[in-house]
């Protein structure tokens, strides 16, 4: 696995690929996370011929942290997407996007369905997000504001504890990846206060897409496990709006099927991504922009 920074302009992505040829696929991970979420896939894609590439967005990871809160949105780091795709030299490519991912790769789908081979919607959203209140997200606003990530995070911690269904879900995750608890919160405390303060509220304010994806002329695949309460109805709505979208829910799995049940989420991702029976995309030299 390949890691180095690529410069899109206005900010560096610190980019992770796998693999070489003709059959890109970028993967996007989520809101507070980093490409080591969907990363472990990447040498199975590879050694079935695909080029995968799993960038930290902007304000994660490694990534530049711009400071102007006007430097993120949802359309913004779509449009990282499609720019690190130009720097890259992909003129066609498959897109998988995990939760916030999903809804930056449905942005990517409905402004530029023609640089698409395939899409692949993971534990996702359409719209506002079930259970995310405006005063909730002020309410963290206030503590990332006085404290940091990391008063953040444990202010976050302590309202999971009181939540059955968060506990379980932590523990799903903690017995199917040891260390994930203390690994989530070094994450969550690595992202750019910026970015949260920016985009915590538009989780809440954003449009709801459902319509406009009525449209969509893309090969599409829904994966959603079965116990993420909060975007399994989403992801079902999804897959029946989406023409010709195919729906995967994974038994045993939560909001992170491809940490819960990994042969399972292998299974369905590079199962459709085989199906997909388009000719292997062009690749430009990023000299040919």
């Amino acid at each position: 696995m390949r890691v180095r920074p690529v410069d899109l302009g206005d900010v560096s992505l610190e980019v992770a690929d796998v693999g070489a040829g003709g059959r890109p696929v970028l993967l996007v991970h989520g809101f507070t996370a980093d490409r080591e979420e969907v990363a472990e896939v990447m040498e199975a894609l590879a050694g079935h011929g695909w080029h995968a590439v799993a960038p930290d967005l902007r304000g994660h990871g490694r990534s530049d942290h711009p400071t102007d809160a006007g430097a993120y949105s949802f359309e913004i780091m779509a449009a990282d997407v499609v720019a690190l795709a130009d720097a890259l030299g992909f003129d066609r490519f498959a897109l998988v996007g995990h939760s916030m991912g999903g809804g930056i790769a449905q942005f990517v789908a409905l402004d530029h369905p023609e640089r698409l081979t395939g899409l692949v919607l993971a534990s996702t959203f359409h719209g506002p997000v079930r259970g995310i209140s405006m005063e909730l997200v002020e309410l963290g606003r206030w503590v990332v504001q006085s404290s940091g990530m990391a008063g953040l995070a444990q202010a976050l911690a302590a309202r999971r504890a009181d939540d059955p269904e968060s506990v379980a879900a932590v523990e799903r995750l903690q017995e199917a990846r040891p260390g994930y608890v203390d690994q989530t919160r070094q994450r969550l405390e690595s992202t750019s206060p910026d970015m949260w303060m920016a985009m915590a509220p538009l989780f809440v304010e954003q449009e709801d897409r459902l319509e406009r994806l009525r449209g969509l002329d893309v090969p599409t695949a829904v994966i959603v496990g079965e116990l993420d309460a909060t975007m399994l109805d989403d992801c079902r709505r999804l897959a029946a709006a989406i023409p010709g979208a195919e729906l995967t829910v994974v038994p045993g799995a939560g909001h992170v099927p491809q940490l819960e049940q990994p042969q399972a989420w292998e299974k369905a991702l590079l199962g459709f991504l085989e199906r997909l029976q388009t000719p292997d995309p062009p690749v430009r030299s990023p000299d040919d922009r």
